[in-house]
């Protein structure tokens, strides 16, 4: 039997489950959100108040790019704007930005040009000038005959949808926009079932969460409305039950989610939405756990890991939020770093 529910009881369905996302403080606080308390503990994080590190046998090397995703997190929640001022100063620092973006001249890398560019623009900063370097240039640079943007390096190249589709978001934002044959590229790479691969080059076309996240979001910034509903409608496809996504890996995770939650609301789908929301709060840790891991979201439910909790947070947030990359900004965000109030 089919049962189907009016109009009236979906909006008072989705209203009640984005009531109970929301923290309950004492009456003397405000409430804190749980996009805002998981910004808050990212913002904890950052090692100097600046900036993360991953650490290999031992050695900490700098991690530019999980930094610019704590920037997007800050913004998308509104919080901790002071954190997200001087993790985007460090990246842009020139011995910082060159390791991560390349020099310019025998080095220069698609994705993580877009990506700080697309960072500086959520800040209300000015792509073409970071630190003497003008982002929108270097990456149009980067752009082929086809379209496509590729990396130019002595080590390979390793661009892909997010490099495509970041260089989209980040062009769309400039006045000439973004250049119509990349928009085309990018749309042409879509598999028959609807979804987006990571990497063109497959032999078999396979549709991946996180790429059909990024492309839906870059194709509907870029007017190809067709294009992204495509994408979502294979995104409705591989939701989970329980309201999660899985990457390749095949377990539902907060990184996937988040990324295809930030895609459905910003398209139009607030329904799953909020099912990939509630999906997010589940995996947030509250005020059981330890004071140091409260308002961090777990990668995947399983025991908690310092070492992916930043990444899972970072992505989790603009999924919380659903703020779409293409609406992104920094404005009136505040400073601090909220946490939960817990007894």
């Amino acid at each position: 039997m089919v049962v189907r529910l009016s109009r009236h009881h979906l909006l008072a369905l989705f209203c009640g489950a984005l009531a109970a996302l929301t923290l309950v403080t004492p009456a003397s606080a405000a409430p804190v959100t749980r996009a805002e308390a998981a910004a808050g503990w990212l913002a904890r994080q950052l090692v100097d108040g600046e900036r993360f590190e991953v650490v290999f046998d031992g050695v900490a090397y700098p991690d530019q790019g999980l930094t610019l995703d704590a920037v997007f997190a800050f913004a998308a929640a509104r919080a901790a704007d002071d954190s997200g001022a001087r993790a985007l100063a460090w990246v842009s620092r020139p011995d910082v930005r060159d390791g991560y973006v390349g020099d310019g001249a025998v080095e220069a890398y698609a994705g993580a040009t877009a990506k700080l560019a697309l960072a500086v623009q959520v800040r209300g900063g000015d792509p073409t000038q970071v630190g003497g370097v003008d982002l929108i240039a270097r990456l149009r640079s980067l752009q082929t005959p086809a379209g496509r943007f590729r990396d130019r390096s002595a080590y390979g190249d390793y661009s892909n949808a997010f490099s495509q589709s970041l260089a989209l978001l980040a062009l769309d934002r400039t006045p000439a926009g973004a250049p119509p044959t990349a928009a085309a590229w990018l749309a042409g790479t879509r598999c028959p079932d609807g979804g987006y691969p990571l990497l063109a080059e497959q032999p078999v076309c396979m549709s991946d969460v996180d790429a059909t996240a990024l492309a839906a979001q870059a194709l509907r910034a870029t007017g190809r409305p067709a294009d992204a509903a495509a994408g979502l409608r294979w995104l409705l496809s591989a939701q989970r039950a329980d309201g999660g996504f899985a990457g390749a890996a095949g377990t539902p995770n907060a990184n996937s989610t988040g990324l295809a939650a930030q895609a459905l609301r910003s398209g139009g789908r607030p329904l799953a939405w909020s099912r990939a929301r509630a999906f997010l709060a589940g995996l947030q840790v509250g005020c059981a756990a330890t004071p140091d891991q409260r308002g961090a979201v777990d990668l995947d439910g399983g025991a908690f890991d310092p070492d992916t909790a930043a990444r899972a947070t970072g992505q989790a947030v603009l999924g919380l939020t659903g703020v779409g990359y293409a609406d992104l900004s920094a404005a009136g965000a505040v400073p601090g770093a909220p946490a939960l109030a817990c007894p």
